[in-house]
C-alpha cells in the first residue's frame, strides 16, 4: 500500500445558478445567506435582495459565491461607478450606497470593541468622511504584459486572483494617474522590456505626481526614452527601482524635487519619498490630526509620547503644542526622515528614537525612564500590546490610540480599560477608504 497521502479533491462547485434572499451582511461587505446547511458567503449582494448566485468555493459548512443577477434589489444599493468594479479587487463596496458604508464600518467597528474587548464607548463620534473619489494619493499598481491578448494589463488584481484587472480607468485614484491607466498600458506595450516590468509604485504629494517602475531586467535607452516621453507629456516625476524600494534611479528629471504633503493649519511640511509610508487620503489625514490634538488637550506643560510614529505626521504638529515630545519609531530610515523634517520644520523640542516596539529589548530603553502624561499610538494592524504594560508605569492621563484594523484596536481597548483603569470616553471610525472593507478608527483613554 502507497505511503503517499492521496490529495482531497476540491468539491466540485454546482454549475446551476442558486436563487436565495440574502439575510444580512458580513464585516467585509459580503451577503449572508443560508443553502443546504451552508453559510454563504455571496459577493456584491445586500441583506435583504433576492439574487442568483454562482459558487466560487465550496466546503463542508461554509461557501463561496457571487451574485450574478439581482432580482429584488435593495434600497441601499446604487450602480457603481467603476466599469471594472465586479472583478477588481481594490474596491469591494461600490455597489453600497455611501451611508450604507459607513453604517457597515461603524457596526463593525463596535461589534469588535464589545466582543473582542469587552468594552463599549461613552461616546461615539461622527464618522470622519472626505471624498468619495479621486481620493487615493498612494497606490501599487500591478504590471502585466499578456501575450494572448498582446496587451500590458495595468491595475489592481483581480478578487482572489493574481491576474491583473482589465482597467480602463480608476475612478479611487488620483485623477492624474487613475484617468490614464489606458495610456499607461500602452507606454509599457511599446517597451522592449515590457515583459519585466511587475508593478508601477504610485506616489503622489501637494507638489508632484511619482510613479516608480519596477524592472527585472535594465532598461534599454529606446525604452527609458519612452517613459521620458510620457513623463513630459503628464507632468510625472518617473523613478526607476531595479533593487530595493529605497533605491531608486531618477529618470525625468535627473533632479527632481522631493516629494511632501502640507498641513497648512500647524505650518508643517512633511517630506518623503515614494516607497515611505503615508496616508493615502490628505483629506482624512488632516481631520485625523486635528481630531487627535483635539482628544488630546495638549498645552504647553505635556510632555507627549508618540508611538510608531512613522515621518513624523502626528509627532510634528504635537510638537508645536506641548512643552516636550518623544518619538519612537522601529524603522532606523523612518527615524533620520522624521528628524529631518523637524529640523526643516525648525521645531526642536521633539526626540526620536529607533526602537523595535514589539520585542522586549525596549524595557531598557532611554526614553521608557522618562515621564509622559499623554501618548499617542498609531500602530500597524498588529496593534499595541507589546508595549501596553511599559504604558502602565506611566501613569499618563490620556491616551490617543489611531487604528488601521479595528480588531487588534479592540484587543488593546480591552486590556487597557480592562486591566489597566482607563475608560474608553470617545471612539469612532474615520473613512478613510471609501468604497472598500477598510476600517480605520480613533480612540480616546482617559485615566
Amino acid at each position: 500500500m502507497s505511503n503517499k497521502r492521496r490529495r482531497r479533491r476540491a468539491p466540485r462547485l454546482p454549475e446551476e445558478a442558486v436563487q436565495v434572499e440574502v439575510e444580512s451582511l458580513s464585516a467585509e461587505g459580503r451577503g449572508i445567506a443560508h443553502v443546504d446547511d451552508r453559510i454563504v458567503f455571496i459577493d456584491q449582494a445586500l441583506a435583504g435582495e433576492t439574487v442568483l448566485f454562482k459558487y466560487t468555493k465550496l466546503s463542508k459548512t461554509i461557501a463561496e459565491a457571487k451574485a450574478i443577477e439581482i432580482l429584488q434589489p435593495s434600497p441601499d444599493r446604487v450602480e457603481a461607478k467603476c466599469s471594472a468594479f465586479e472583478m477588481c479587487g481594490g474596491c469591494s463596496l461600490q455597489h453600497m450606497s455611501a451611508d450604507k458604508q459607513l453604517e457597515l464600518k461603524q457596526k463593525t467597528f463596535l461589534d469588535h470593541l464589545e466582543h473582542i474587548g469587552n468594552v463599549k464607548p461613552e461616546n461615539l463620534l461622527p464618522p470622519l468622511t472626505g471624498p468619495l473619489w479621486g481620493y487615493r494619493h498612494k497606490a501599487r499598481l500591478g504590471v502585466r504584459y499578456v501575450r494572448k491578448k498582446d496587451r500590458v494589463m495595468v491595475g489592481f488584481r483581480e478578487r482572489s486572483s493574481s491576474f491583473i484587472t482589465d482597467t480602463e480607468q480608476c475612478e479611487v485614484l488620483h485623477p492624474s494617474v487613475g484617468l490614464l491607466l489606458t495610456e499607461l498600458s500602452a507606454s509599457i506595450a511599446r517597451m522592449e522590456q515590457k515583459e519585466r516590468i511587475p508593478q508601477i509604485e504610485v506616489a503622489v504629494g501637494d507638489n508632484q505626481t511619482v510613479l516608480v517602475f519596477r524592472h527585472l531586467e535594465p532598461l534599454p535607452e529606446t525604452d527609458r526614452e519612452i517613459l521620458r516621453e510620457l513623463a513630459v507629456k503628464h507632468d510625472f516625476v518617473i523613478y526607476l527601482q531595479a533593487g530595493s524600494p529605497d533605491e531608486l534611479e531618477a529618470l525625468y528629471p535627473q533632479q527632481p524635487e522631493i516629494l511632501y504633503y502640507d498641513l497648512p493649519k500647524h505650518n508643517i511640511r512633511v517630506e518623503f519619498q515614494p516607497s515611505d509610508f503615508t496616508q493615502v487620503n490628505p483629506e482624512i489625514n488632516r481631520d485625523m490630526l486635528d481630531r487627535a490634538l483635539d482628544f488630546l488637550q495638549l498645552n504647553e506643560k505635556d510632555h507627549v509620547l508618540d508611538l510608531f510614529c512613522g515621518l513624523g505626521n502626528f509627532s510634528l504638529p504635537m510638537a508645536r503644542q506641548c512643552a516636550q515630545l518623544t518619538a519612537v519609531e522601529g524603522s532606523s530610515a523612518m527615524v533620520k526622515k522624521a528628524r529631518d523634517n523637524a529640523a526643516k520644520n525648525k521645531i526642536d523640542n521633539v526626540e526620536f528614537y529607533m526602537a523595535d516596539l514589539y520585542s522586549d529589548e525596549i524595557a531598557s530603553a532611554p526614553w521608557l525612564k522618562k515621564k509622559y502624561n499623554k501618548i499617542l499610538l498609531d500602530p500597524p494592524r498588529s496593534g499595541a500590546d507589546a508595549v501596553l504594560r511599559y504604558l502602565a508605569k506611566m501613569d499618563a492621563e490620556r491616551i490617543v490610540y489611531v487604528s488601521c484594523h479595528p480588531a487588534t484596536l479592540a484587543r488593546d481597548a480591552g486590556v487597557l480599560v480592562n486591566e489597566l483603569g482607563y475608560r474608553l470616553s470617545d471612539a469612532g471610525i474615520m473613512d478613510m477608504f471609501p468604497h472598500t472593507k477598510h476600517v480605520e478608527s480613533i480612540a480616546v483613554f482617559v485615566k
